[in-house]
């Protein structure tokens, strides 16, 4: 609770005027005293006379003075019945007596119970000085009053931040403990998945290293065939695959990139036929592994193909740019959301909107990168998702016009 500084008028600056309640039944008495005030005061004084009680109240209600003068003792009245008149009103209000005659004991009394001063009039020269000194007092009881409110509600301001600060440093450590709590959870989730990850793909190598042996002895005992030769490729594809879910597993990049001359055409209408997928793509030379580029585009299409529903609804196409060869996954399925394109390509990230597999985007992305080039996706037109995959074309091509539509 904040302490009020008492009710006080506040004292004149100087040269201002200080209005003084003289309380004195004689005329010449109040005369000697208005000359004695007249001189050596740095205001100026405005001297009001009331000779007895009612017309001294009525003074103190109707125009409250800076300071009060008043004789001791009056006709039907006296100074200390007055001093307590103007205590009870304003504590603070300087109040001297003024009088012909005082025992010391009174006079000890009277400033016992809260009188400034007293004064005798065979001794007015000390008038002055003792109201300059009143005045003085008055000012510096108030400026202490002040500046101890100034004090308690500063204590309270901080106080009460200090409130806040314990709350908020409360509210953090409940927080603190609850993204404790969760990044436990997380860190145990992935690393159940990336245990999973790992386990199946030791499951999964020694089945298909079996297959493949099988199809490699199969294919040389019948002698070439088509179909035998596209399901050991396949096989090959899937267990470079499962290489790389191992590595991902352990927070390692794709590796093994083996670089030459390829036909990127011929591998993109492999891709399409074993998709059932149209890709009407003509023949296009450039550096880049044949087997990391098939798993890039196996998995963009058969992502495409799944979220479709349909391989007629899945196109496979090649724009030519200078510098740099396009090739583009259009399907007509319910495309990837704004909020989702940003984060299609993170590590463990699945959105069935967006037909990710939760590794395969991110496995294709780091091949398109360790190949020099770019991968993103934007809507189709009309409806659908469409990803873009652009590839360097050989530096002696650069600036060519391969004349491709």
């Amino acid at each position: 609770m904040t302490l009020p500084i008492p009710a006080l008028r506040a004292m004149p600056a100087r040269g201002d005027v200080l209005h003084i309640l003289h309380l004195e039944d004689s005329e010449l008495d109040h005369e000697l005293v208005a000359m004695n005030l007249a001189d050596d005061l740095p205001w100026t004084v405005r001297l009001e006379r009331v000779e007895d009680e009612a017309s001294f109240i009525h003074a103190l209600e109707t125009d409250p003075p800076h300071l009060v003068l008043s004789d001791f003792a009056l006709p039907g009245y006296d100074g200390l019945s007055a001093f307590h008149a103007v205590h009870a009103r304003d504590p603070l209000l300087p109040f001297i007596i003024v009088t012909g005659a005082m025992g010391e004991e009174i006079a000890v009394d009277t400033l016992r119970q809260g009188v400034t001063d007293y004064i005798l009039k065979q001794r007015l020269e000390r008038l002055v000085p003792s109201v300059r000194r009143a005045i003085a007092e008055v000012e510096a009881r108030d400026s202490r009053a002040r500046a101890e409110q100034a004090v308690h509600e500063l204590n309270q301001s901080l106080q009460a931040r200090l409130l806040e600060v314990e709350r908020l440093r409360n509210t953090a450590e409940r927080q603190s403990q609850r993204l404790e709590v969760q990044a436990r959870q997380l860190e145990e989730a992935l690393n159940l998945q990336k245990t999973f990850l790992a386990e199946t793909s030791h499951e999964l190598r020694t089945p298909l290293t079996a297959l493949l042996g099988y199809l490699r002895r199969a294919e040389r005992e019948a002698g070439g065939s088509q179909v035998l030769q596209d399901a050991q490729r396949v096989a090959e594809n899937m267990t470079r695959l499962v290489n790389d879910l191992l590595q991902l597993s352990r927070g390692e990049l794709v590796q093994n990139i083996e670089m030459h001359f390829m036909n990127l055409g011929t591998l993109l209408r492999q891709v399409g036929r074993d998709f059932s997928v149209k890709a009407e793509v003509p023949d296009v030379e450039i550096v880049g592994d044949p087997g990391r580029l098939t798993q890039v585009f196996v998995n963009l299409v058969s992502n495409a193909v799944r979220v479709s529903g349909s391989a007629d609804l899945v196109s496979l196409n090649i724009v030519p740019r200078a510098g740099e060869i396009e090739i583009r996954v259009v399907d007509k399925g319910p495309g990837v959301p704004d909020a989702i394109k940003p984060r299609i390509f993170d590590k463990f990230y699945r959105g069935k909107e967006a037909g990710s597999a939760g590794l395969g985007l991110t496995i294709a992305q780091q091949v398109v990168t360790s190949h020099g080039g770019t991968i993103d996706v934007l809507d189709t037109p009309g409806g659908g998702a469409t990803f873009r995959v652009r590839l360097p074309m050989p530096d002696e091509d650069n600036g060519e016009d391969d004349g491709y539509a």
